[in-house]
């Protein structure tokens, strides 16, 4: 399924520029990142659970927030992108 995540933290503290950071990296970990704070994870309900359970451990509830958009299977036909940045086929195959 895909999955968007969006995230925003408050980096007002060196606490806060830290779960940025980790939080950036663990998304990235499972996807693409689309926009600053914006990642498209291809995942299974497994890789899911764990993906979130890791986010939620890593912010602050109360200074920090993110939003988890479950698109499905059938999410290329829900996604439509214009612009600058052509779209990557996250599915596709990777060449270093």
């Amino acid at each position: 399924m895909l999955v968007l995540i969006t995230y925003d933290v408050s980096t007002t503290t060196p606490a806060g520029q830290r779960r940025l950071r980790q939080v950036a990296k663990t998304c990235q970990a499972y996807g693409q990142r689309v926009q600053n704070s914006v990642f498209e994870c291809i995942v299974d309900a497994a890789q899911f659970a764990s993906l979130k359970i890791r986010l939620l451990e890593l912010i602050d509830e109360e200074s920090d927030s993110l939003r988890f958009y479950r698109l499905g299977n059938n999410y290329k036909s829900k996604v439509e992108h214009v612009g600058a940045k052509a779209s990557i086929d996250v599915e596709g195959p990777v060449i270093f």
